[in-house]
């Protein structure tokens, strides 16, 4: 048989899947697929537990409720303190937990999932719904689903254990030699091309994404301490008014390193708001100068003060790091996603590779905050990765994860090594550039 469809988006499932634990959701039973009866729903969902029952209605809404016990059909109320109903509304749920939990559930042959007399999906073999706020469960009936009790459809899912990945799917020495060995390697890095001494490589993403965090971040590992030289914080617009080239240094009286950040305003989904679209063109060409003013209403132009006419290729950009934060790739705006969408193709045409990095692992994933060596061993952080390489269009490969320093005043050697392996990454990535550059050039001399 087909694998079943969920009508639950993605997003939706992390929603709840955020209130039960470190869990996914599997597809038990789909009214639509299997009927709108007690017996279907039983036949696939007794003895299985933890569930999770949705149901939709002609309305639009979506709400259910979970519980920690197995479904049967014994005609018994069944005592279960850990269920609740919900409604899921803008990627938030609203929760409204069992008040006797004695009667949590009522094991009802003939009905699909019964919350103690309080809500029951498909009524009498039928698919309807029944309401009744009361002794078991307290809610407004009509903030839960509009008092429309007619079901479009009702979905029971198992809640499952994620656990670690037997290995990590990539490999990762965590170890101070390796994290000098990693800063030996961007220090001594040289641009293969001899008129470049210093990568350029543009940062875009969303407001907050970590941009700015992520120059502070490396900039920390090369000083031996925390700083925050760059801008950045939490904020609803983009904190970055200017666009700024970051040279970093090999420690406080150091040499600058062979690589240079370059910061832009923060993407924003609503339109004549945050970094343009056409301001891309121009610092990707190089016409951009450094401190440049970003005005969402009026990009760049030919006349604009400090513009760049007679770009070389030091000026240009070499690579292009998208700043993803990993704890909203689900919910990225679909304008947002057209943007990434048109910037990737302008990227695209000039010939510039292109990575993410993926910020906030440490948020999105219980596992990976306990300890950050888990990064590659979760099953969940692995999804989101392939989640994200979809919604940009890059490989997974070119999806690099990554944790910023942001509340912590001492360095972290875990943290380190996924920031200077990004910047490895990155560092590869242009000479992929140049190297593709060159052979240009000399197929051209061959054509002359």
């Amino acid at each position: 048989m087909s694998t079943l469809s969920s009508l639950l988006s993605r997003s939706q499932q992390r929603t709840i899947c955020s209130h039960l634990g470190t869990v996914k959701l599997k597809l038990l039973y789909k009214a639509t697929v299997h009927g709108f009866t007690g017996a279907a729903f039983h036949q696939r969902c007794d003895n299985q537990s933890p569930t999770v029952s949705v149901g939709y209605n002609t309305s639009g809404y979506v709400f259910g409720g979970y519980t920690s016990q197995p479904f049967n059909q014994s005609g018994q109320y069944v005592n279960d303190d850990q269920a609740f109903l919900f409604r899921l509304t803008g990627g938030k749920l609203q929760k409204y937990p069992v008040t006797n939990p004695p009667y949590a559930l009522l094991m009802e042959g003939s009905t699909g999932p019964y919350f103690g007399n309080a809500l029951i999906f498909v009524n009498g073999n039928s698919p309807v719904i029944s309401s009744n706020p009361g002794n078991y469960y307290n809610f407004n009936a009509a903030e839960m689903h509009g008092n429309d009790l007619n079901l479009t459809e009702c979905e029971v899912y198992q809640v499952e254990e994620t656990t670690e990945l037997e290995k990590p799917w990539r490999t990762v020495i965590w170890e101070s030699e390796k994290r000098n060995e990693l800063m030996e390697s961007i220090k001594t890095y040289k641009p293969t091309v001899s008129s470049v001494s210093q990568a350029r490589v543009l940062l875009i993403g969303q407001v907050g994404a970590g941009k700015s965090s992520f120059f502070n971040s490396i900039n920390s590992v090369f000083r031996g301490h925390v700083t925050s030289q760059a801008i950045s914080g939490s904020s609803s617009t983009s904190l970055t008014t200017q666009f700024r080239t970051y040279s970093l240094k090999a420690g406080r009286e150091g040499k600058p390193l062979p690589i240079v950040l370059c910061d832009t305003m923060g993407l924003e989904d609503s339109k004549g708001a945050g970094l343009d679209v056409d301001d891309i063109s121009s610092i990707l060409k190089g016409h951009m100068p450094d401190r440049y003013q970003f005005n969402p209403a009026a990009p760049l132009h030919a006349e604009s003060h400090g513009y760049n006419k007679s770009p070389e290729l030091k000026d240009e950009i070499h690579c292009v790091a998208y700043v993803i934060d990993a704890c909203k790739v689900s919910i990225m705006p679909a304008k947002l996603e057209e943007k990434l969408e048109t910037i990737r193709r302008k990227v695209n045409l000039l010939g510039i590779p292109q990575l993410v990095l993926f910020t906030k692992v440490d948020e999105a994933c219980p596992l990976v905050k306990d300890d950050l060596r888990n990064i590659y061993k979760s099953g969940y952080i692995k999804d989101l990765m392939q989640e994200v390489s979809t919604r940009v269009g890059v490989p997974l490969s070119c999806v690099v994860p990554v944790k910023n320093y942001s509340g912590e005043l001492e360095l972290d050697l875990n943290c380190d090594i996924l920031l200077l392996s990004a910047v490895i990454q990155m560092l590869r990535f242009v000479d992929n550039y140049f190297d593709e550059l060159s052979d240009r050039l000399s197929s051209a001399r061959l054509n002359d």
